[in-house]
């Protein structure tokens, strides 16, 4: 439990909010549980008296604004337990009582606070005023990206915040002024509304579908307790869509039904006040979590005397942390419809503390039976909403790098209009000139470059999508497939996506003994002979194996009480709860998934839970006889204890035992000397099972009881308490226990995790591991998935407090760069606060890093800064609801749809159905499109540059005119029809087959050094245009001196011709559609001469004399590259053709 400011409410009728503080001196001796017996309640109070003046000095000494010291209230995780025995439960309402103590001199500050405008902190009567409800937000879900104001202004902003859709549309423009004019405007204006129109076309139907997803999410009806109703007649309910749920509204939730809101759970179908809710799509946990009703609620005769109760609920401001609240239940008077046999008298005001297992956040799942929750945060102040970022518009690197060539290629352009209007001597109206011969130039910039990429993005969205081998993958955003090949950081959730998180228990040691899972049947059969099942049953059992019939001796009569210690022990020691559902099953629901793994392999084994609450557990034995326990204490699970115990008397025999499990680490300290327990978790752990040590103490009456003294003289300290129970724990029970055994639970894998995982290291991806999780888990599956090399060290970072420790771990991480690092939320956290940079710099250069106990918004931070410092592309892939924000956060998202839903999916740039399709997805069709879209870019670019050159050319030696050489339908068909066809064949062009891909990821490596499209290579490119069109431009006017009238028709077609051997030359590997858009693309040019005889005479084009010095000007153009690209593959071969 957290240390909670205890806040006593009360009416006032001369406050202005209808509220105000009730200064009570008996307050402290408030009880929050009234079903405790009398004579506790008389000592405990007692004692608080006597305690009294202690905890005002000690909560002035610590006093001051609760702003200030808000690091105090932070949930104790060791007290975060789901499962409460009676005594605990008396311990809890004392220390509701020194609390509410210790809380009065902060009052005075914590009122002010609340008046203050800025605090979102509340306090909510059961019945609020309207004033009050309407004070905070709406419940409405909005995940849109615009609407109808803002979606013409983001779209055109989004577009032409690129210089390469700015200066297509200047250019456009330009062509409605008559000096500029040149040729058709529609060439001009109609290649960029076409991109336009597609781009929101696509933008608009996104955002529908948003919008759709969101009303249906805003329109589901929910009951709510309706106080306006006479309160004899029924029902009290009324039904009303989310979107207009309200602070203080009292809703009224059924199984399997959505929590709408930010609830605090009053009232539960279950007598024990406890419910399950699923998680999964705000953490990422499947496993179900259980929930607890406020006590003096649940103990009301109805829901409808909620509305006759007068009590408030005190919640702290909003924040991200789902594992943290800090708010109190108080109640000012009992019910007006309860008599003394409905609700027992109790001292008002009664003050309960709330905590995160008193609450239902948004998006969670009540998993059983029905609830009644007070409305406390509404719309974007709940936890869900606060850990989802809002999705941005996605852009290439690619797209970044052709915006930052257009750039260059625009001063290209500029200098070179300059300079012809400078060598004529900037005669007349040179400016005018300077613009015409930009215009003239433009093409060196083709608008047609982002229509070939749009419809090269298209067919490898297509080729993913309808890949038999990656079945059911969707590509959601079809501006990012060639980020797929340049991934340099892949996060990766655990749960779900690395692991099916699925357990099973494989192993059982108990030192003389070890039982594998095809040998269970055995442990089985000594259990039932120790439990006095008659030899017939226990053969019944055992199959035909007759081992433990025949050797009936007394060794095998001590192995069975062994194997039944154990055995019981795991049956006993866990906070497993069974769960029957509608159709009559039972389901085992817990905190973790191992323990419902150990609580499946005891029944599988014949000791079956069939029930638990928090006071008592029934098992059933193998012959059907029930034995009962009652649970006396629980000491729940920590990640810094590592071990929870529990404290259990056998009904029958009177017997109290203290069981305890946990990790090795711990556990070894705790029980007798032997020589086997490190050896076997050893080669468990390089199983990749977790490890999970079993050992007992029996007590007797007097040592309990004086345990059970000094435990609850430990629990009402004012300082120190946890530290203080914890020692009373470790010094009364936690020395030589018996060492009962050894389990070792498999999480199992998702399919090729291993392969895949060794794949992408190859392929010189660096892997991080993100969880929810604990440490002890996490570091288990990043050795299960050889995420971590066989003999790597693994250095575990936990609980850093201070800056010097942070800095003795980075200083120790700089010296051992290829470890395996191992860190928590709260230390990570730390680092990221104090020593950003330093830790980024470190953590970037290890080979894996694994951060457990991460929460979504911290998921996407990590996400951010690797891209921030690093500049290189981060993957993230997940599975669940939490990884959202994460994968939202990446270059690239991809989502599995999986059996947490389908929420990362949806949000996911990318959705497969298993982890291991990521290798197909990145090796293959990564980098294909990448190295298809750089040399379709460059190829294209080289397209514009060359006709400028030749149009320079021109220019120069026809007096500096700016005259086209070119005009109207030539142009057109240029960037059109003659070119169009084999330039996109391109996007179809492989180096290497798939298996080779696939089998050598080193391949991948090359591309991630971004060398297929870069400053040397666009400059290699700009070479080889202007030698061509020089040597086009020039070759024409040498041969065809006579013929000058023809120079149009001879250049131009050398130039298709040159174009369309360019294509041949620059292709890797020739296929069909290559081969077949040549010829037709010849065939049309042909054709199209007859057709324009204003540009072409036919009687010319098909003399002999055409035809020979045409291939010759194509013979100078191109045959130097021919010879080049030889030259190339023998002396410096890419890496590629190696391999063929």
């Amino acid at each position: 439990m957290s240390e909670i400011p205890l806040r006593t409410l009360g009416r006032n009728k001369h406050s202005k909010a209808g509220y105000s503080r009730i200064n009570d001196p008996d307050e402290a001796n408030g009880h929050a549980d009234t079903t405790h017996r009398q004579d506790t309640n008389t000592s405990v109070n007692g004692k608080m008296q006597s305690n009294t003046w202690a905890s005002r000095t000690a909560s002035s000494r610590n006093g001051g604004s609760k702003s200030k010291g808000k690091g105090r209230y932070v949930d104790e995780p060791e007290e975060e337990e789901t499962l409460l025995g009676e005594d605990e439960r008396e311990r809890r309402s004392e220390e509701a009582d020194v609390r509410s103590t210790r809380s009065q001199s902060s009052q005075r500050t914590s009122i002010l606070r609340k008046s203050s405008s800025k605090d979102k902190s509340r306090t909510v009567p059961l019945r609020p005023p309207e004033k009050l409800q309407n004070r905070y937000p709406s419940n409405i879900v909005r995940n849109q990206k615009y609407n109808a104001f803002t979606f013409l202004p983001i779209v055109f902003y989004e577009q032409f915040k690129f210089f390469f859709n700015l200066y297509f549309l200047l250019v456009a423009l330009s062509q409605f002024i008559p000096a500029l004019k040149i040729g058709f405007i529609a060439t001009y204006v109609a290649p960029l509304a076409f991109v336009l129109c597609v781009t929101m076309g696509k933008e608009a139907y996104d955002d529908y579908q948003r919008y759709l997803r969101d009303r249906e999410a805003n329109s589901a009806r929910y009951l709510t307790l309706d106080a306006t109703e006479p309160i004899d007649n029924g029902p009290h309910t009324r039904s009303v869509p989310s979107s207009t749920l309200r602070v203080g509204d009292l809703v009224v939730l059924e199984k399997n039904q959505r929590v709408p809101s930010d609830l605090v759970l009053l009232r539960t179908s279950d007598s024990s006040g406890t419910c399950f809710i699923r998680t999964d799509q705000l953490d990422g946990e499947t496993d179900w979590k259980l929930r607890v009703a406020v006590p003096a609620c649940q103990k009301l005769g109805s829901d409808k005397d909620l509305l006759t109760v007068d009590a408030e609920i005190y919640a702290d401001a909003p924040i991200k942390d789902i594992h943290t609240f800090i708010g109190t239940f108080t109640i000012n008077s009992p019910p007006i419809s309860a008599d003394s046999g409905d609700v027992p008298m109790m001292p008002v005001p009664t003050v309960e503390p709330l905590t995160a297992e008193n609450m239902l956040w948004a998006n969670t799942v009540l998993a059983a039976g029905s609830a009644v929750g007070l409305v406390v945060y509404t719309g974007p102040e709940t936890r869900a909403v606060m850990n989802t970022s809002h999705p941005q518009t996605k852009v290439g690197l690619l797209d970044l790098e052709i915006n930052r060539l257009a750039k260059i290629l625009c001063a290209v352009t500029f200098a070179l209009s300059l300079a012809l209007v400078a060598l004529n001597g900037f005669r007349g109206l040179w400016y005018i000139y300077v613009f015409r011969f930009l215009i003239l130039f433009s093409s060196i910039i083709p608008i047609s470059l982002r229509v070939n990429l749009d419809m090269g993005k298209t067919v490898y969205a297509h080729q993913i999508e309808h890949d038999s081998e990656i079945p059911n993958t969707i590509v959601r955003t079809s501006t990012l497939p060639e980020e797929l090949g340049r991934i340099e950081y892949l996060l990766s959730d655990k749960t779900g996506t690395l692991t099916q998180n699925e357990m099973e228990m494989k192993k059982l040691h108990m030192g003389t003994m070890s039982y594998g899972a095809d040998s269970m049947d055995e442990v089985a059969h000594q259990l039932s002979v120790a439990l006095g099942a008659s030899p017939d049953q226990a053969h019944k059992r055992q199959g035909s194996m007759m081992t433990g019939v025949q050797l009936a001796t007394r060794g095998c009569r001590d192995m069975s009480s062994r194997v039944k210690d154990v055995v019981l022990s795991l049956a006993l020691c866990h906070n497993v709860t069974p769960v029957t559902n509608d159709d009559g099953t039972v389901t085992y629901q817990a905190s973790s998934p191992d323990e419902v793994a150990i609580v499946q392999w005891t029944e599988s084994v014949g000791l079956t839970l069939v029930f638990r609450d928090r006071t008592r557990i029934e098992l059933r034995t193998p012959t059907g006889a029930r034995i009962n326990f009652e649970v006396l204490d629980i000491f729940p699970f920590t990640s810094e204890s590592k071990r929870m115990g529990i404290v259990v008397r056998d009904a029958q025999s009177g017997e109290i035992t203290f069981l305890q499990k946990g990790a090795d680490v711990v556990m070894a300290k705790i029980v007798q000397r032997n020589d086997w327990l490190e050896e076997e978790c050893g080669n468990m752990a390089r199983e990749g099972l977790r490890t999970l040590v079993m050992a007992r103490k029996r007590l007797s009456e007097q040592s309990y009881a004086d345990f059970k003294e000094r435990h609850h003289e430990a629990s009402i300290k004012l300082e120190g308490r946890n530290e203080a129970m914890a020692t009373v724990v470790a010094e009364t029970l936690e020395h030589d226990l018996e060492l009962l055994g050894l389990t070792g639970v498999e999480d199992k894998l998702q399919d090729e995790v291993k392969s895949t995982l060794e794949l992408l290291r190859n392929a010189g991806i660096k892997i991080w591991m993100l969880t929810g999780d604990k440490i002890e888990t996490a570091t288990c599956i990043a050795i299960s998935t050889k995420l971590v090399a066989r003999n790597q060290y693994i250095h575990q970072v936990a609980k850093l407090k201070t800056s010097n420790e942070i800095r003795d771990q980075l200083e120790f991480l700089q010296s051992k760069l290829d470890c395996c690092l191992i860190i928590d939320g709260e230390s990570l956290q730390l680092c990221l606060t104090l020593f950003k940079n330093e830790f980024i710099e470190i953590a970037t250069k290890l080979s894996a890093v694994v951060a457990c106990r991460c929460s979504p918004t911290q998921k996407a931070d990590v996400a951010r800064l690797i891209r921030q410092f690093t500049k290189k592309r981060v993957c993230c892939i997940g599975d669940g609801g939490n990884d959202v924000s994460m994968i939202q956060a990446a270059d690239v998202g991809v989502g599995i749809v999986g059996k947490e839903g389908k929420q990362a999916s949806l949000a996911a740039d990318f959705s497969v159905t298993q982890f291991s399709h990521l290798t197909k997805l990145l090796m293959w069709h990564g980098r294909n499109s990448y190295r298809r879209s750089a040399k379709l870019a460059q190829f294209v670019i080289h397209r514009g540059l060359i006709i400028s050159i030749m149009q320079a050319v021109f220019s120069a030696i026809f007096y500096y005119a700016p005259i086209a050489l070119y005009q109207g339908w030539l142009m057109v068909g240029y960037a059109t029809v003659y070119t169009m066809a084999p330039v996109f064949s391109l996007v179809l062009d492989r180096d290497v087959n798939e298996d080779l891909a696939l089998l050598y990821p080193e391949l991948y490596k090359d591309l991630t050094k971004g060398r297929v499209l870069s400053y040397k290579t666009f400059f290699m490119w700009l070479m080889i245009s202007l030698y061509q069109g020089g040597a086009i431009m020039i070759m024409s006017l040498v041969l065809f001196e006579n013929e000058f009238l023809n120079i149009v028709a001879i250049s131009f077609t050398a130039l298709i011709l040159n174009e369309l051997i360019m294509v041949a030359l620059k292709i890797t590997t020739w296929h069909l559609y290559m081969i077949i858009s040549e010829i037709v693309t010849l065939l049309l040019y042909a054709v199209s001469i007859v057709f324009l005889p204003e540009y072409f005479d036919l009687s010319f084009v098909v003399s002999v004399r055409f035809v020979w010095k045409v291939a010759v000007i194509v013979a100078i153009s191109a045959l130097p590259l021919y010879i080049i690209k030889f030259v190339k593959s023998r002396v410096a071969p890419a890496a590629s053709s190696k391999l063929l």
